[in-house]
């Protein structure tokens, strides 16, 4: 399997000009910074709080954006150019979801300055927060693949933003409700569990269950992502 990185890096300054010409989409990278902020001058140190803004960043920055440059290609007919062009599969993903992937990364960290979150275990924690990111970039393709058009894609990540953000919230419910304790699995979910562990004494299994969750939950999207774009080639 050969990559290109002259192919990757076309593909990826391809996706910045989208993105700085579109203010649609750009726009949403402030999401972020603004709920970050209005939790810090609120007062809410509380490890629910920081982590409800680094979830929008997720959901409203890295799936949104992702999805947005998917269905803009698709509503620009370039998309079919692109797949039937001499880029691999990894060439046009990895390409795809680079930009998407610095620009969560600098939004992340920005929300998490701006919250003024100190988080007890940098490292593992930032662990987390890229495989977080991969999958969410992965539910962007996703989404971007049913996508016709912008105005689809800002629709369809609509339950994403909902499911995935406000899943953590209802963790305080799930000893009442059985059926509300499937939101602990979820990646956002698990990520605030993470974080929870490791601001106490935490075990091994406190940090591998929440990391191989995400991981899980990763691989399957991106298998799931690689499907549908195999089928679109033939379609």
């Amino acid at each position: 399997m050969n990559i290109s990185m002259s192919r990757i890096q076309a593909i990826f300054m391809k996706d910045y000009k989208e993105f700085s010409r579109n203010y649609a989409v750009s726009v949403m990278v402030f999401m972020p910074l603004v709920f970050a902020f209005l939790y810090n001058k609120s007062g809410s140190a509380t490890i629910a709080a920081y982590f409800f803004s680094i979830n929008i960043a997720f959901s409203m920055v890295t799936t949104y954006v992702q999805c947005c440059l998917i269905a803009e290609e698709k509503e620009k007919n370039t998309l079919r150019s692109l797949m039937l062009s001499p880029a691999s599969l990894v060439d046009i993903l990895i390409g795809k979801s680079l930009f998407v992937f610095i620009i969560t990364m600098v939004v992340v960290a920005l929300t998490i300055f701006i919250a003024g979150y100190n988080p007890a275990n940098l490292f593992i924690l930032a662990i987390a927060l890229i495989l977080s990111t991969v999958f969410y970039i992965a539910l962007g393709t996703l989404c971007g693949l049913f996508s016709k058009t912008i105005m689809e894609g800002s629709l369809i990540t609509l339950p994403v933003v909902l499911i995935f953000t406000c899943g953590p919230l209802t963790l305080a419910l799930s000893s009442a409700s059985p059926i509300v304790k499937i939101a602990e699995w979820l990646p956002s979910s698990q990520l605030v569990l993470l974080a929870e562990a490791l601001e106490g004494s935490y075990t091994t299994m406190d940090i591998i269950i929440p990391i191989a969750s995400i991981i899980v939950w990763s691989l399957v999207t991106w298998i799931v992502a690689g499907f549908i774009y195999k089928k679109r080639m033939v379609d």
